[in-house]
């Protein structure tokens, strides 16, 4: 309870009714990230319709059935959100009981998301399938998609997974990547620092994300670190350039089965310790450079065969936009989509697995997306009952009492036509 008597998120509360109003209140109860019971029936009750699902005539996968959701992290917990406000029922795979998706869900699978039986346990009970998470086994994908409607399918996955291969099929198919060289060896490494110079980026080619398993090498001891590394861990690695860029961007781009693609406004990203610090959309660049950006995103949506969702990261540099990376998923840089569009990238999502018409990727106010790391839950808990109107604050349902610094627990939404005064206005709370 704070000083001004706010009961703040981590507390309970109850509802006195369950009607359709107590539904909607529980929804943003839950997102805010308070605790309660929320689904559209008992967790008891058989959250599956038997595999036949509430098929329309042209393919859609209509409001009635129920969609799995391979991992119950943050991003499964916004698709199940969307879901279970659409009236699907959702059941969510993963390992921890108490997953942030789960506590939406109407049911959830305690499985390893690598876990072929687990998968198709969860496969049984639902009739379209969808994944959150890029590292999941792609040979578990590729059973499930034999047997199951997984329209996402294993192709992207395979190659978002793998820089080696996601560098290597970029180049191929004509997009602009940074210089890279593949590194498998204390040897090859002494060979790719020859041939991309310094400074350059070191990172593994699977695994590794917000800042993980990459070292940036700017002298001859941190390519000597590097060799101790490479020699010891026996992975394979990628050498890239380090380029001059002014600024990231991302392009979050959909796709469904017929090919038709929609793009959702450019957003401006900004990193800190190598986390994804904020969004700012539109983005504090030239509309051509946007509408570069947007379009390379289609174009490789299409050439990759992508079904559902792709985020592409891009380096904004003199001579136009250069991909960073790929995640065929919903992104940390396009949250700002719930409140700032019309339709969010998670309903997106659904809508391209479900066989439905896109909505509307409009803009509905500038924004600035903000994320919440451990480190800074407690002077978000200890400012939220004085925050502006036009803050919305996100939290993901993991555990307050137990903070690591650079977790992400959560996100600020901040509609403005002003993003320094947002930004100002967040470095000023966190101080």
């Amino acid at each position: 309870m704070a000083k001004q008597g706010a009961i703040l998120p981590g507390s309970t509360i109850g509802i006195l009714g369950g009607g359709q109003l107590g539904r909607m209140m529980a929804f943003e109860g839950f997102d805010a990230g308070s605790r309660g019971a929320l689904s559209g029936r008992s967790s008891a009750q058989s959250a599956g319709n038997g595999g036949l699902g509430v098929m329309a005539k042209q393919g859609a996968i209509l409001p009635g059935s129920t969609i799995g959701i391979l991992g119950g992290g943050q991003l499964g917990r916004m698709m199940a959100f969307e879901g279970k406000r659409m009236g699907y029922d959702i059941v969510v795979l993963d390992p921890s009981p108490n997953a942030p998706g789960a506590q939406v869900a109407d049911k959830q699978v305690v499985g390893g998301l690598n876990d072929l039986q687990a998968a198709k346990e969860l496969a049984e009970q639902v009739d379209v399938l969808v994944y959150e998470f890029e590292n999941l086994d792609v040979n578990v994908v590729q059973e499930l998609e034999q047997g199951y409607h997984l329209p996402q399918g294993s192709k992207i996955l395979g190659i978002a997974q793998d820089r080696i291969a996601e560098k290597t099929n970029l180049l191929d198919n004509g997009f602009p990547v940074v210089p890279f060289a593949v590194v498998y060896n204390a040897e090859d490494l002494d060979r790719a620092v020859a041939e991309i110079g310094m400074p350059s980026v070191l990172k593994t080619a699977r695994g590794g994300y917000d800042g993980k398993g990459q070292f940036v090498l700017r002298t001859q001891e941190d390519v000597e670190r590097a060799r101790q590394e490479v020699a010891q861990a026996n992975v394979a690695w990628v050498l890239e350039q380090f380029i001059t860029f002014s600024c990231e961007v991302s392009a979050i781009v959909a796709r469904n089965a017929a090919g038709e693609t929609s793009v959702f406004p450019i957003g401006e990203n900004i990193h800190k310790e190598n986390i994804l610090h904020m969004t700012i959309v539109p983005a504090r660049v030239p509309d051509a450079v946007q509408q570069q950006a947007a379009e390379i995103g289609k174009k490789i949506a299409r050439a990759f065969d992508v079904v559902g969702l792709l985020a592409i990261e891009f380096f904004v540099t003199e001579n136009g936009v250069v991909v960073n990376e790929l995640a065929p998923r919903p992104h940390n840089s396009g949250h700002y989509t719930w409140e700032g569009c019309y339709t969010s990238q998670f309903e997106q999502l659904l809508r391209a697995a479900c066989n439905l018409p896109f909505g509307s990727t409009e803009l509905l106010s500038p924004v600035v997306m903000i994320n919440i790391l451990g480190a800074d839950v407690p002077a978000v808990l200890k400012h939220m009952p004085s925050f502006p109107d036009t803050v919305k604050v996100h939290l993901y349902g993991k555990d307050l009492q137990k903070l690591e610094p650079k977790r992400k627990m959560g996100h600020l939404t901040i509609k403005t036509d002003d993003a320094q005064q947002a930004i100002d206005w967040f470095r000023q709370i966190s101080e």
